[in-house]
């Protein structure tokens, strides 16, 4: 029972979210620093969630396959590959790291 319970909460909290980016103003969306600080949260959110599920394991601070991975695809991205030759290197690096017993 206690699943479902969450998933109602869950589920109002999402609606209440939105309502309330429904009721803010139209004059505080077009302020500089609000557009500002709409492109940047998804980039920091999307950064946080990378870095949680490269360096955590378990509740613990961990450097394994997955950080050398996330390395290889950010040595790629300064060497402005394409997005799938970044990924493919962060597959071929983490793999081969696990490969041989890291």
């Amino acid at each position: 029972m206690n699943v479902w319970i969450a998933i109602a909460l869950t589920a109002a909290g999402c609606y209440l979210v939105k309502l309330l980016g429904l009721l803010v103003p139209a004059g505080t969306l077009e302020r500089p620093l609000v557009r500002r600080l709409a492109a940047l949260v998804p980039v920091a959110l999307l950064a946080a969630l990378t870095a949680q599920q490269t360096f955590s394991s378990q509740g613990a601070l961990t450097a394994d396959a997955r950080a050398a991975g996330l390395a290889a695809a950010a040595l790629a991205l300064l060497l402005r590959a394409p997005f799938l030759v970044v990924v493919g290197a962060a597959v071929l690096v983490t793999a081969g790291v696990r490969a041989l017993g890291g």
